[in-house]
């Protein structure tokens, strides 16, 4: 496997085992195929079982916990100053944590600002709490929004984390974690250790991915089909897409609108993949001089932003490329690799024809 790098920071994921592409194996050897395809997500299905919380815990993970009386932008500055993208809330009234507070709900409450004309100068004293109690803030831009297939019937619209606290103990095993985070439509989850209501950590599907693919990664035979075939993604016409031309304002209202946490940019005119605009993308806010400064940027293009960002490819939302001729084995290898967020299924003129985030590669063996 190989990985190589654009300028552009883009990640490619190179073919790997043709042998396991659709349609290559004889018929004879289809019934076989089925037996490994089932062994090897019962064996995944059977280590999420047997596995406890306290197996994706970092030994020097660090956790922090906001008063929901501290100004909210001081609570976002704070998130960023640790690299973090998620804190639970502790109500010191109430003596109980109560909700999650993200890096995007700070966006989200800038869009308001922006949307409504209101005076953001006065952001810079409102709580935590004052904002979450907010009725008009909490159901227009913090309300929850489910992803596509949830909406089409497959869950509700999960926890609300801004106004209930859910976790899940350190004993709790990682099929409970794992059902918790997709059935509540949860990107976020607090690790408790119950004797003293500690939050340890807060557990992603990224942390669970890691953790399969760590335990799983050699046995290559028994994830050997193509991550379409096996139905791991969304494909066609469900794909959400951006343009460069696009305000930053517009890309993030699309992204809440549909449940979504980072979106493809393509080129209007070839439909070539341009690069990947996360939602928690703090660009346009380290660009800012000061608050006015930030919701004005969010009427900066994709095209402004994208030339400012990181092309690091080590981060989490770098843009990474498969196509959907991929294995699920070399999905695996190539995240343990470079530990992505997601993965831009392109073809071979570089189209996008699909998007594979660490949510569906868990949900699969659910």
């Amino acid at each position: 496997m190989s990985h190589e790098p654009s300028s552009g920071g883009l990640g490619t994921l190179q073919p790997h085992n043709p042998g396991g592409l659709a349609g290559s194996a004889p018929s004879g050897m289809l019934g076989e195929r089925e037996v490994v395809r089932n062994t090897g997500k019962q064996a995944i299905i059977s280590f999420l079982g047997s596995q406890t919380c306290y197996s994706v815990l970092r030994a020097s993970g660090k956790v922090v916990v906001f008063d929901t009386r501290i100004p909210i932008q001081l609570a976002f500055y704070a998130l960023v100053e640790h690299d973090m993208q998620a804190a639970p809330l502790w109500d010191p009234k109430g003596c109980q944590f109560v909700g999650i507070l993200t890096v995007t709900d700070f966006i989200d409450v800038l869009r308001y600002y922006r949307d409504t004309g209101a005076d953001v100068l006065t952001l810079a004293s409102r709580s935590i709490a004052d904002i979450f109690a907010d009725e008009v803030i909490l159901n227009s831009v913090l309300k929850k929004n489910p992803p596509r297939h949830y909406a089409d019937g497959e869950s509700g619209t999960g926890a609300d984390q801004h106004s209930a606290f859910m976790s899940v103990d350190a004993d709790a095993t990682l099929d409970k974690a794992c059902r918790l985070l997709h059935d509540q439509t949860m990107d976020f989850l607090p690790v408790m250790l119950p004797s003293d209501m500690r939050v340890l950590a807060t557990i992603t599907y990224t942390c669970v991915l890691e953790h399969l693919v760590s335990n799983f990664r050699e046995q290559r035979r028994l994830f050997d089909d193509t991550i379409y075939d096996l139905g791991i993604g969304t494909y066609g016409e469900d794909v959400v897409v951006a343009y460069p031309n696009q305000t930053l304002h517009e890309v993030l209202h699309t992204l809440h609108l549909h449940g979504l946490s980072a979106v493809p940019v393509i080129d209007e005119t070839t439909k070539k993949i341009r690069g990947v605009y996360s939602r928690s993308d703090i660009t346009f806010l380290t660009k800012a001089s000061d608050a006015e400064d930030a919701v004005s940027n969010l009427n900066l293009t994709l095209e402004v932003l994208m030339a400012q960002q990181r092309t690091d490819v080590t981060t989490p939302d770098a843009l990474h490329t498969c196509s959907t001729r991929h294995t699920l084995q070399s999905v695996f290898e190539y995240f343990a690799q470079w530990k992505f967020n997601r993965l831009i299924c392109v073809d071979e003129e570089e189209r996008v024809v699909g998007v594979v985030s660490a949510r569906d590669l868990v949900a699969y063996f659910m």
